[in-house]
C-alpha cells in the first residue's frame, strides 16, 4: 500500500532491467489486483497531507505544466492527471495497468478533459507514446519509500519518454531513521510467547486425544512465529516524542538521475545521539520525505515538500516503518550510537524488502554494552 499504481518493477525483471525474472500474472494477483478497488483509492485519496502536497505542487508550479506535455505514471483514479490539465497541460498520457483505468477515464469526462487527458490501460514498460514528454508524474512512494519497487518503473519511463529537458514530480526523495522508545515491544513479545504456549498445549492436546505426535513441527513453527511477531518491522504512526535521539537521513535520491542498481541495495553507516534522560530504547522508526524542485536549469518557483515523519501532524497513510529489538535497552541522555544499516530486495519477492541493523553504543556512564545486529523483514 502506498500509491495508486501501474507496474512496479516486476515486468522489468523479464527482460533482464530488474531483479530477475518475475511472472507477471503472479504479480499482478499478488499486488496490482489491490489498487483497482476504489476503496483503496479513496484511502490514499483522503490523506490529505499527500493530496495538498501533489496539489500545491502542481498548481504553485503552473511553468512546468501551461502548453506542455505530462505522463501520469500510475495514474489510478486519475486525480495527478486532471490537475495536471487544469495547471494549463496541453497533453497528458495517464497510463494505468489495472481496470481502475476505466474509473480514471469516467472521471476525466466528468471534468470535461477528455480531449487533453489520455487514459491508457498497460503497464508503463510495455506502453508506447506518440511523443516525449516534458514532465513525469507519479505517486509511487510505498512503505519506508522503497517498499513495492515502485520507483523502477517511474525510471523505465524517465528513461523511454522524458525529454532532456523534461522534469520530475517529485523530483528528489530522502529515508530518515532515528531510535525510538515503543510499548509495542512488550506487547510483540508477549504475543510471541503467548502464541509458542498455545502451541506447546496443542502439542500435548494432539499427542493425548489422537496418538499423533507433532512435536517435530516445533522448530519450523518457532521460526514461523519468530519472524512473524519478533523480526518483521511493522506499520505505525508514532507520535514526535517517541522519537528519543538524533534523525538520520541513509538514503538520498535525484529522480532525475536515480537508477535500478541505487536502490537495489542500500547500505550506509550513521551516527545517533540520545536526547532524552533516562529512557528506554526500543529499536528505530523510518520515514521519508519528498519534494517538488524542478531541475536546476528549470526550479520550481514554489518548493514543496512532502513528509511523512512522525512531527507531521495528523500523518499520513503511509505513517512509519517501526523496527523493534526483541528488548529495550536502558540509556539516556549523551549516549552515542553507531549504527550500520543494509537494505535489499526480498529473495522470494522483489516488491518486499529486508533490512540490517547491527549498532554499537558510546554510554555517557563509561558502562560498556554488548552490541547487536538484527535482521527484519519489511513485508
Amino acid at each position: 500500500m502506498g500509491s495508486s499504481y501501474v507496474n512496479g518493477g516486476g515486468e522489468r525483471g523479464l527482460d533482464g532491467a530488474g531483479p530477475g525474472s518475475v511472472d507477471k500474472g503472479v504479480d499482478y494477483a499478488n499486488y496490482f489486483c489491490t489498487y483497482s478497488f476504489l476503496y483503496h483509492q479513496k484511502e490514499m485519496l483522503s490523506d490529505r497531507v499527500r493530496m495538498d502536497a501533489y496539489y500545491n505542487s502542481i498548481s504553485q508550479n503552473k511553468h512546468h505544466f501551461i502548453g506542455k506535455t505530462v505522463l501520469d505514471v500510475g495514474t489510478g483514479s486519475g486525480i495527478l492527471a486532471i490537475w495536471s490539465a487544469q495547471a494549463g497541460a496541453r497533453k497528458v498520457y495517464a497510463v494505468e495497468a489495472t481496470k481502475m483505468s476505466e474509473h480514471a477515464r469516467l472521471l476525466v469526462k466528468a471534468n470535461g478533459l477528455e480531449d487533453i487527458v489520455e487514459v491508457i490501460e498497460g503497464s508503463m514498460e510495455d506502453v508506447t507514446l506518440p511523443e516525449k514528454v516534458d514532465v513525469i508524474i507519479s505517486e509511487w512512494m510505498g512503505y519506508f519509500l522503497l517498499r513495492e519497487s515502485m520507483f523502477d518503473s517511474v525510471i523505465c519511463a524517465r528513461d523511454r519518454w522524458l525529454k532532456p529537458t523534461g522534469v520530475m514530480y517529485p523530483s528528489h526523495a530522502r529515508i530518515w531513521l532515528a531510535p525510538i522508545k515503543s510499548h509495542l515491544i512488550d506487547q510483540k513479545r508477549d504475543h510471541y510467547d503467548g502464541t509458542m504456549e498455545e502451541w506447546h498445549g496443542f502439542i500435548d492436546d494432539t499427542r493425548n486425544s489422537y496418538g499423533v505426535d507433532m512435536s517435530i513441527l516445533t522448530e519450523p513453527f518457532t521460526d514461523e512465529q519468530k519472524k512473524y511477531y519478533l523480526q518483521t518491522s511493522l506499520w505505525n504512526n508514532l507520535r514526535p516524542e517517541q522519537v528519543i535521539g538524533t534523525a538520520s537521513i541513509i538514503k538520498e535520491m535525484d529522480c532525475l538521475t536515480a537508477t535500478v542498481e541505487d536502490i537495489l541495495v542500500i547500505k550506509t553507516q550513521f551516527f545517533s545521539s540520545i536526547l532524552e534522560e533516562d529512557t528506554k530504547f526500543s529499536g528505530f522508526g523510518g520515514w521519508f520525505d519528498v519534494h517538488f524542485r524542478g531541475r536546476s536549469e528549470s526550479p520550481a518557483t514554489t518548493e514543496i515538500e512532502l513528509s511523512t515523519a512522525p512531527s507531521i501532524e495528523n500523518g499520513t497513510h503511509w505513517g512509519q516503518q517501526v523496527f523493534l529489538l526483541n528488548s529495550p535497552i536502558r540509556c539516556s541522555k549523551g549516549d552515542n550510537m553507531n549504527v550500520s544499516f543494509v537494505m535489499n530486495r526480498a529473495k522470494d519477492n522483489h516488491r518486499l524488502l529486508e533490512a540490517e541493523f547491527g549498532c554499537e553504543f558510546k554510554l555517557a556512564s563509561g558502562q560498556p554494552l554488548q552490541p547487536f545486529r538484527k535482521k527484519f523483514f519489511i513485508e
